[in-house]
């Protein structure tokens, strides 16, 4: 049988196997290209050098300056209200003493003159009883006698000497006619408003002119010389005020500065802030025209806090944490906190002298990472 391939086809056909298996052979000497490996990023971070301190815990707060010893005139009897010394109205200033507003007392004078009428007579009669039975002690009843007046308040009774006068006096109702007048001068005092301090009226209800009757709002008054501050306190920081200092105060509405001293601090926590009022005296406030209610800050130093450094609040990660940088690389470390403010914390604890803090807040960050620090001036 004849093949059917012709030498002349075969050849060409072994040469391409040939070839392709050399090719797929030659193939597998081929080598992947190594891939090169990223270099690490180096993250370049604000910092400072720590520095170890004694700070002092200062408080920091705001309030409203207001009158020690408001003052709400209320009548007590009824009639005319009459004008006193001062005009009685808003934003008047008045001295110590001054009459602010009287009643008219015409009706209660009469009524005390009618009453110590009685009462003379009463004493009259009792007189020549005394004299008779006690002649030593009747000098000592004849010249209160007579000093008594219409024009002036009564003074006290003799002491009696035994108690055979006061039976007399009891007799002839001297001690319940004296006693009614001078229940008559309590209610004659009544009528008249006089200021015991020097102040400012704040408002006017009742003009001179209106009627008052008794139980009528008349007006408020307030003592400019006993202003006091009061600032809410977080309970946390009731601990480090110390009360030895003088307190700074100032106003963002008037220029200067002014002291202050603790006088008291409340002792109920208001529950919504969880705050205690701390009153503060400030000292020469009616006289640098501090006016009741106006705002002010008050810087209140606080104790010593020993071997501490005072950072910014965003360089604290998870409440306790902060981060360094050690041989260019970051490095976690827990702190102490001594106690925390809205833009800063003190830390007490954690931290040595010359490590070098990141004071800036970071995202994404892992110990370990590199990283360079960025120091400030001077550091």
């Amino acid at each position: 049988m004849k093949s059917i391939l012709k030498p002349k086809f075969v050849v060409p056909v072994v040469i391409l196997i040939v070839g392709f298996l050399l090719m797929r052979f030659l193939f597998t000497f081929d080598e992947e290209p190594s891939k090169r490996e990223a270099a690490p990023r180096v993250k370049f971070v604000e910092s400072e050098v720590v520095k170890l301190k004694d700070i002092n815990a200062e408080l920091k707060g705001y309030g409203r300056l207001i009158s020690a010893q408001p003052v709400v005139l209320i009548s007590e009897v009824a009639g005319k209200i009459q004008k006193g010394d001062v005009d009685f109205k808003p934003g008047e200033s008045f001295n110590r003493g001054d009459m602010l507003l009287k009643i008219d007392d015409r009706q209660i004078k009469l009524d005390i003159n009618s009453a110590i009428s009685d009462f003379l007579t009463a004493l009259a009669s009792v007189l020549p009883e005394i004299k008779i039975d006690f002649p030593n002690e009747f000098d000592t009843w004849q010249k209160y006698f007579e000093d008594c007046s219409f024009d002036k308040p009564l003074e006290e009774l003799p002491e009696p000497a035994n108690n055979k006068i006061k039976l007399f006096l009891s007799r002839f109702n001297v001690y319940k006619l004296f006693y009614a007048v001078k229940n008559l001068e309590i209610r004659l005092e009544k009528h008249y408003f006089y200021a015991e301090f020097d102040g400012t009226i704040t408002s006017a209800d009742l003009r001179a002119g209106s009627t008052a009757r008794a139980g009528t709002r008349l007006g408020e008054i307030v003592n400019l010389d006993e202003m006091e501050l009061e600032i809410p306190i977080p309970t946390e920081d009731l601990r480090w005020i110390d009360r030895t200092k003088d307190i700074k105060i100032t106003s963002r509405e008037i220029e200067g500065e002014w002291t202050g001293k603790i006088k008291r601090i409340g002792e109920s926590i208001d529950t919504q802030t969880q705050s205690v009022p701390v009153y503060l005296y400030v000292q020469g406030a009616s006289k640098d025209n501090l006016y009741n209610g106006i705002f002010l800050e008050a810087r209140i130093p606080g104790k010593l806090i020993p071997s501490a450094i005072e950072i910014p609040r965003k360089a604290m990660y998870d409440r306790n944490y902060v981060y360094l940088v050690n041989n260019n690389k970051l490095e976690r470390k827990q702190v102490e906190i001594a106690r925390v403010e809205n833009n800063y914390a003190i830390i007490s604890g954690g931290l040595n002298n010359k490590d070098t803090l990141i004071t800036a807040s970071l995202q994404g960050i892992a110990p370990g990472m590199p990283a360079k620090a960025i120091l400030g001036e001077g550091e």
